[in-house]
């Protein structure tokens, strides 16, 4: 089994001093930085782009930066991402004409590869590209706006793609974003995730250690 991951989302953070939030959130135990994306046009909000990655790098952020693509189309965006210091890029189908080019883009840049399924995409486009994928992240949220509630329906779907993983023999991590908090992780681990992003769970709460433990404990007792 692998390892699991916390990955604050710093669409939560307080942008005034990002910075010194991704140090403390990284000093609390949390093990990827991730990176939201919003062009306001794929989804309904703007957020960060390529600067504000190598802002962080350049801060001296060493942790994997985990850059979560919600634009359209994303092949322009990805080689300035991968120069910035990204060390994960994940892409939603519907951004991308060719989905299997996108992929090996992403790969060439020297960055991990992956597939970003909202509520409401189906999992077909999986079948002829796991050979290329290092993560499958699905939304429990419709993307577009931090603070969303879990969408329990995500449960059966990651149980499905955790199947399909591991029926593929293939080494790919299983995230998950949207809604995760500390009362209802050890459920979603137990569905198949193996990576959880959390915002505002981390982020609205005073001691970013404490949720981290705390997220951790639940993790431990779905085994």
């Amino acid at each position: 089994m692998k390892e699991n991951w916390i990955a604050p989302s710093i669409l939560s953070a307080n942008f005034a001093k990002l910075g010194e939030e991704v140090d403390k959130v990284l000093s609390a135990g949390a093990d990827v930085v991730h990176f939201d994306v919003m062009d306001n046009h794929f989804v309904p909000n703007l957020t960060i782009g390529p600067l504000v990655c190598e802002a962080l790098r350049k801060h001296g952020v060493t942790a994997p930066i985990d850059v979560h693509l919600m634009v359209e189309p994303v092949d322009r965006i990805v080689p300035d991402f991968a120069k910035a210091g990204a060390s994960i890029i994940t892409f939603h189908p519907e951004g991308s004409v060719h989905i299997d080019r996108t992929l090996q883009l992403i790969h060439d840049c020297g960055c991990k590869a992956g597939l970003v399924f909202n509520p409401g995409t189906p999992l077909s486009h999986l079948e002829y590209v796991m050979d290329k994928l290092d993560i499958i992240l699905l939304m429990s949220v419709n993307p577009g706006f931090g603070g969303q509630s879990f969408l329990p329906s995500a449960l059966a779907k990651l149980r499905q793609v955790r199947k399909l993983i591991d029926e593929s023999g293939f080494d790919i991590r299983l995230e998950i974003d949207g809604g995760v908090k500390t009362d209802n992780i050890r459920e979603i681990k137990a569905a198949g995730a193996d990576i959880f992003v959390a915002g505002s769970a981390i982020f609205n709460q005073p001691d970013y250690k404490k949720v981290i433990d705390d997220m951790r404990s639940e993790l431990a007792k779905a085994g």
